[in-house]
């Protein structure tokens, strides 16, 4: 059995920015705050954890009220946003074919492990028809700290599908430093893809378990999943 976990954002597409405009949208309808994520760094961190920094850093106070309101309307600004054109908006190299060469394999089970919220991270996925591919994962409403999301996806999985994955049976597939670094407390492995927003070079220093330029080689990838 293999659990394979994926990120999102970079690894599995890049939306062309149409997260960070609905973001901006939200914020400026609610907080009159034009450009509000200018400074915040996005790559790598949960949904919650970006709203924060952006409260912080404009002198406002967080509450769960305010996230509430906040993620009603960048629901509803993201929906608009991710069917228009945007710079490199598309699916990362690779994905589809590897999405459905492990699916269709019985003992390969995929899921999420991202720092979208849930319906976000859904919404970007149904943009490129990739959401059918993941029946559950574990996302920003479970915790604004990355490095404690994967328990939350393996519990989900253990639900779903009455199975309990050994540690080295799980992988956690992503394109950011926050990605090796949320697989290995929980013995993990961590196939890092230098392939969007981090190079090789970058992502070397966290010793990822595997390090890929992309996920065009799915012989590759079987091999890494033994």
């Amino acid at each position: 059995m293999k659990l394979v976990l994926f990120d999102i954002d970079g690894t599995l597409l890049l939306s062309g920015g149409a997260g960070v405009r609905a973001m901006t949208r939200a914020f400026d309808q609610l907080f009159e705050i034009a450009d509000a994520f200018t400074g915040v760094q996005l790559a790598g961190r949960t949904d919650t954890s970006i709203l924060k920094d952006a409260l912080r850093l404009h002198g406002l106070p967080y509450s769960h009220e305010v996230l509430e309101e906040f993620q009603s309307l960048y629901f509803e600004y993201l929906h608009q946003e991710m069917p228009l054109p945007g710079s490199g908006k598309r699916i990362m190299p690779g994905v589809l074919e590897i999405l459905e060469a492990l699916s269709a394999l019985p003992d390969v089970y995929l899921g999420l492990l991202t720092g979208n919220w849930r319906t976000s991270g859904y919404i970007k996925l149904a943009d490129f028809a990739l959401d059918h591919f993941f029946a559950f994962g574990a996302f920003s409403d479970d915790s604004e700290v990355r490095k404690e999301l994967l328990p939350f996806a393996i519990q989900r999985f253990k639900r779903l599908h009455d199975l309990e994955p050994r540690p080295e049976e799980v992988f956690v597939v992503g394109d950011t430093p926050s990605d090796i670094l949320c697989a290995h407390p929980h013995g993990a492995k961590a196939v890092a893809v230098a392939a969007a927003h981090h190079s090789a070079a970058d992502l070397a220093p966290y010793n990822p378990d595997f390090l890929l330029p992309n996920l065009t080689d799915y012989k590759k990838v079987l091999e890494i999943l033994g």
